[in-house]
Formats: C-alpha cells, sequence, structure tokens
C-alpha cells in the first residue's frame, strides 16, 4: 500500500482519490476534490482548489497565488508533470517591493485570479499557465508553451506564448462521457 496524503484534512473528497503522501497542500481545508482523481508526488498548492471527476495531476506539479488563488479544473481534466498554474503573481512593474513577507502597503501591484479548467482541457508536460486563464472546454495546450490568455474550446494550442494549432476532434469524449453518466 503506498502512503497517501490524509483525505480528512480536505473540505471535501469524493471517492477513488489518491494523493501521494509527497505533496504540499498548504490550505487543504480550501480545497474540494470530486471521484477518480490522483495527485502525484510532488504536487504543490498554496490555492483554494475546485476538483471535478477524472482528474490527473502528475508529478511536481505547481500551483501558486496564496489564500486568495483558486485553480477549478471541470470533468476530465489534467495537469502534465512540471507545470506551474499561477493563481497570483506580483507585478514586477516598481510599484513596489515583491514577495509576500513585504507589508502590503510596500508592495508591487498583486494580480490575483482564478484558473479555470473547463470540462476536457489539459496542459502538457512544463506548461505556464497565468491568472485569470480559462483553458475553454476540450482545449490542450502542449508541452513547455506560456498561457497567457484564455484558450477556446476544443482547441489545441502551443508557443511562447500559446497560440491556436488547430481544432481538437470531440465527439468520441464526449460520447463516452454520456455514457458515463456525464453532459
Amino acid at each position: 500500500m503506498t502512503p497517501q496524503f490524509d483525505l480528512q484534512l480536505l473540505k471535501s473528497v469524493g471517492t477513488d482519490v489518491f494523493i501521494s503522501a509527497n505533496v504540499e497542500i498548504r490550505r487543504p481545508h480550501l480545497v474540494s476534490i470530486g471521484s477518480h482523481v490522483a495527485i502525484d508526488s510532488g504536487f504543490y498548492c498554496t490555492v483554494a482548489a475546485a476538483l471535478g471527476d477524472y482528474i490527473h495531476i502528475a508529478p511536481y506539479v505547481t500551483v501558486i497565488g496564496g489564500a486568495r488563488g483558486l485553480l477549478s479544473m471541470g470533468n476530465f481534466t489534467t495537469i502534465a508533470a512540471g507545470s506551474r498554474i499561477v493563481c497570483g503573481t506580483d507585478e514586477h512593474l516598481g510599484a513596489g517591493f515583491v514577495g509576500p513577507t513585504i507589508p502590503d502597503q510596500y508592495r508591487d501591484n498583486v494580480i490575483i485570479a482564478p484558473v479555470t479548467f473547463e470540462n476536457f482541457a489539459s496542459v502538457g508536460t512544463n506548461v505556464v499557465v497565468m491568472p485569470g486563464v480559462t483553458l475553454g472546454e476540450g482545449s490542450v495546450v502542449g508541452a513547455c508553451s506560456f498561457v497567457r490568455q484564455s484558450t477556446e474550446p476544443w482547441t489545441i494550442y502551443a508557443g511562447i506564448p500559446a497560440k491556436p494549432l488547430k481544432i481538437r476532434a470531440r465527439q468520441k469524449m464526449l460520447a463516452a462521457a454520456r455514457e458515463m453518466g456525464y453532459t
């Protein structure tokens, strides 16, 4: 039996959930997880999170943004290894110092906005997603891409910054989801 994270620490959790013991969820009382979810070793999360069903978060994914940040993942979504989801960041434009240890009156502007994965959306290995991005239903972002703007549904993106490449097939996934009781 592989050691697991203490699921009782979470705000809510469904069935068939595996979270590696080698994760750090800084605010587990702000994290809700659906059913059929796997979170691998090295996951680091400082934000509130609402995760749906049939989700996989691969090894060494980082989700940052502090207590006011939010990651929302719909059903059938994935984050591949080494990706960074940024729900809050300093602007770095010289309006003040940067970092969470600086008193508010001396800090640079802080951008905090949720990152949302709509159903069937996924990001590849080593993708960086910035605050306020919504990954449209079924959209996919290729490895090593930088996402600073929301994506269109069922579109494949890649690059720095991520740009649309082509439309993604969807019929089989939608049919399978319907058979599994999801609309």
